[in-house]
């Protein structure tokens, strides 16, 4: 066997690690190839013979073009919601967006694109693949000390903080998970049945303008099944503002949140979030499995 071919064999036994890296990192199919591939890139120009431990020099390398990507964003001029959601459904990989859901999970990808790029990229290596604080330090250009403090940072938001009383946090995941299977199923009549008869729905409109209203479950849930069938991949319950809610990203980009009152296990009032000023300013962390 050549030399490169050699090579070439070491990486592709790397290549499903380093792709799960880049995921988290940048929840994103496309972006994560694109890491995995200048990873791949880097390795050929480099001179490895030395290297010890191929597979930590690759995640190294990895997770540095990550970081310069989630930087990247940061600089970047911020897209309007409506774009936002075009370029996400014109480009979308329905397979890739279930993969994605299903492997990472949808909310911790929302929580995650609220850190620093220094605090996910410290997070994701130590709490999800156990890279410890000495090898995590350079990559992000921190002590280990800074690296640790970034990754509790981070935690704390991926956690949460203050949430409701548990009965009533409890009764609210019941209803909720309720809706998002009827959701899910298409089916009309278990949506009726999680929803109060009178439930009021509001809903953004365009900037400026009062929200939409809809009164009655009747009038809105044969819909919002239909509405909402397209989002089944990419939509899963987090908690919103204390409360249980519903999260729905494409490439683990918040487009939408969900969130709920909840009287006598009946859903009595829905607010559909898609201003992107009201998005960013939402306290959001993942709910416990």
């Amino acid at each position: 066997m050549s030399e490169p071919e050699g090579l070439t064999l070491l990486f592709e036994s790397h290549r499903s690690h380093l792709r799960a890296v880049a995921y988290r990192m940048l929840g994103s199919a496309t972006e994560a190839d694109d890491a995995v591939q200048e990873a791949w890139l880097r390795l050929n120009g480099s001179n490895t013979s030395d290297v010890a431990n191929l597979g930590g020099w690759l995640t190294t390398v990895v997770a540095r073009v990550c970081l310069d990507i989630l930087r990247s964003r940061r600089r970047e001029e911020a897209l309007d919601a409506e774009v936002v959601d075009s370029i996400a459904d014109s480009k979308s990989d329905p397979e890739q967006e279930t993969l994605l859901a299903d492997s990472v999970g949808v909310a911790l990808l929302v929580v995650l694109d609220t850190l620093s790029p220094a605090e996910r990229v410290a997070f994701v290596l130590h709490d999800v693949f156990d890279l410890p604080f000495d090898e995590i330090a350079p990559i992000v250009d921190r002590t280990p000390d800074a690296a640790r403090q970034l990754a509790s940072r981070a935690r704390r938001r991926v956690r949460g903080g203050e949430r409701t009383s548990n009965a009533d946090f409890q009764r609210q995941r019941v209803a909720v998970d309720s809706f998002l299977a009827a959701l899910r199923a298409g089916d009309v009549e278990g949506l009726l049945a999680v929803l109060d008869p009178d439930v009021l729905v509001r809903m953004d409109a365009a900037p400026g303008a009062p929200p939409r209203e809809f009164r009655g479950a009747a009038n809105w849930a044969r819909g919002a099944t239909a509405a909402f069938s397209r989002f089944a991949p990419v939509v899963q319950p987090a908690v919103v503002n204390g409360t249980v809610g519903l999260v729905i990203a494409h490439g683990g980009k918040l487009s939408r949140a969900l969130t709920f009152t909840v009287a006598n296990g009946k859903i009595t009032q829905v607010e559909i979030i898609t201003d992107r000023d009201r998005l960013q300013q939402l306290d959001l962390s993942v709910l416990d499995q």
